[in-house]
């Protein structure tokens, strides 16, 4: 009997979005095989798919050559989503080397095992790729503002680079492919210490912190809570669409980061104190996405309210920190 749906490999699989986009995956029946090195990924993350029916773990790092464990089972994948990158500033700065190559030799190997394959080949990239905008909101066509030569370069530079790889394979004829841009996404699996502003207002307020903001509040995000960016995900792979074209997915409300601050405190009940400090080089002061593209290729548009999507989320810290607190008094 054939298989009624492809093999789907996911690298960065046991990620925040990744371990989503795997019991997404799952549920409809899918077989997964997840590649992750672990860097960045919460093991508990990892350990709510390990043992699920069609998932295979296998921890490796994409800038090496692929495992024969993926690359012997080419001929079976039919949908390969490369979503390896830590995505927050401070875990994509440590090893900024690492992270330029995750997104050029890494996205270039999965493009060759999507070759051979005959798979259809899904770039998760990023808004970073408009830079510090000077264009609001942002649509595909904006070409971006980008220090090619700052600290968070090794990230926006090498998502425009993966971008590039990714259009020529589709323009050689050597890959059918799916590019996204990510808006900042939040929820359930993120790492409690990854350093983007949701996780941190929201820890250092169940931690009894004070509450963080950099800069003097005005800049401001676009948040769209994980299941709505997964559908995004899923809804763009499966579009029978030309897919030479990058397609913005995020929740076109803007909020300053004062206005989320103030959200996480009343959400919260928390008694934090407020505190201000420096903006970070090349942080963006403004973002929103145009999703009109979304909309009309995907019939997408997010569903979930942010203070329904921060409910879930507090809840979720503040498992994960009492689990660490358990974890570290035993």
């Amino acid at each position: 009997m054939g298989r009624s749906k492809p093999v789907t490999l996911i690298a960065g699989g046991a990620g925040f979005i990744g371990s989503h986009l795997c019991l997404r995956l799952l549920g409809e029946g899918h077989e997964v095989i997840c590649i992750d090195n672990l860097q960045t990924a919460l093991p508990s993350n990892l350990g709510r798919l390990k043992g699920r029916p069609g998932f295979t773990f296998v921890e490796a790092d994409i800038v090496q050559p692929l495992p024969e464990a993926v690359t012997a089972r080419a001929g079976e994948i039919g949908r390969v989503y490369n979503l390896a990158c830590p995505a927050s500033p401070p875990l994509y700065q440590i090893d900024p080397e690492h992270t330029m190559l995750t997104n050029v030799v890494g996205t270039n190997n999965l493009l060759r095992l999507a070759e051979k394959s005959g798979a259809r080949f899904f770039l998760a990239s990023t808004s970073e790729v408009y830079g510090d905008p000077e264009v609001h909101p942002q649509q595909e066509e904006y070409r971006g503002w980008v220090n090619c030569t700052g600290p968070r370069a090794c990230y926006d530079e090498g998502k425009r680079a993966a971008e590039t790889l990714t259009f020529d394979y589709a323009r050689t004829g050597r890959a059918e492919v799916r590019v996204i841009r990510i808006f900042n996404t939040y929820g359930p699996h993120m790492s409690p210490d990854d350093g983007r502003v949701v996780s941190n207002m929201l820890c250092q307020a169940i931690q009894g912190d004070d509450i963080t903001i950099y800069g003097d509040g005005t800049q401001t995000r676009s948040f769209c809570y994980v299941s709505d960016m997964v559908d995004g995900f899923v809804r763009l792979m499966e579009a029978e669409i030309d897919g030479t074209e990058p397609v913005n997915i995020g929740n076109p409300v803007e909020l300053s980061m004062q206005e989320l601050a103030d959200e996480v405190v009343r959400l919260t009940g928390a008694r934090s104190r407020i505190v201000y400090r420096p903006l970070p080089i090349d942080d963006p002061r403004r973002r929103r996405p145009d999703i009109a593209r979304a909309k009309a290729l995907l019939d997408w548009e997010p569903r979930v309210p942010l203070r329904e999507g921060l409910t879930q989320t507090y809840h979720w810290f503040a498992e994960e920190l009492g689990r660490a607190e358990r974890v570290k008094a035993a």
